[in-house]
């Protein structure tokens, strides 16, 4: 069995679709863990949902916009902030008959991090002076710091080790802010949010070989970004 890793794919389906296909990922033999943020982007979100269900072991890590999308499945909860920043295109994936079941539960039933042979899994981030089991999910999913700390340390320590982890994989913050469409790898932190949620690409990496594949641009495959397509009315 192989252990792939995926950035945060926002509704970008075709893209989700290029990376399984360039990467020879294994639906039945291969693990999957997914950093969080399936939700909120472009608009096929549902169909993101149901591809990754069809995998035999796909371990799901919560994200931000995960949680927005949870509160409006199980709430009602719409909040402006979210509908602005992909909202819209979660809730049209739906065709107004809102989250089944199945994905809700996934979101439920998802993991606040993952430990893997001396490696973590997280969405956003956390404080590494303190024991990941000590914070709390709001800091997991939001945390920016951690990535900036690692570009910070690297220049002048680059084999520092945060939190004493072999490797630690994240998504949340794209490699987009920091001009790069690769993922970015900064003593043992590993950045693989590439801006499939704007108009940047989906990456996947073997965690063990750490080679990557990544799909076209978004931006290319959809004919624009997300909030283009709700402009337009897509």
């Amino acid at each position: 069995m192989k252990t792939f890793v995926l950035g945060d794919v926002h509704g970008a389906y075709k893209a989700l679709l290029q990376c399984f296909q360039r990467s020879g990922f294994d639906y039945k033999k291969d693990r999957l863990i997914v950093l969080g943020d399936v939700c909120d982007g472009y608009p096929e979100v549902k169909q993101c949902i149901d591809e990754l269900l069809k995998i035999t072991h796909c371990d799901y890590i919560i994200g931000n916009h995960d949680l927005w999308a949870l509160d409006w499945a199980t709430k009602g909860i719409k909040e402006d902030l979210w509908l602005k920043q992909g909202g819209l295109n979660t809730i049209a994936s739906y065709d107004g008959q809102g989250m089944p079941q199945t994905h809700i539960d996934l979101f439920k039933n998802a993991h606040m991090y993952i430990e893997l042979n001396n490696k973590l899994f997280v969405h956003g981030g956390f404080e590494h002076r303190i024991p990941i089991s000590k914070q709390g999910l709001q800091t997991l999913v939001w945390d920016r710091d951690l990535l900036e700390g690692a570009l910070k340390t690297h220049w002048t320590d680059p084999k520092f080790k945060f939190a004493g982890y072999d490797e630690i994989y994240i998504g949340h913050t794209t490699t987009q802010m920091y001009k790069s469409l690769q993922p970015l790898h900064f003593c043992n932190v590993w950045g693989l949010d590439t801006g499939a949620g704007w108009s940047g690409m989906l990456t996947i990496m073997d965690v063990n070989t750490h080679e990557y594949w990544q799909s076209e641009l978004s931006s290319t495959l959809y004919g624009g970004t997300p909030d283009q397509l709700i402009r337009n009315g897509a």
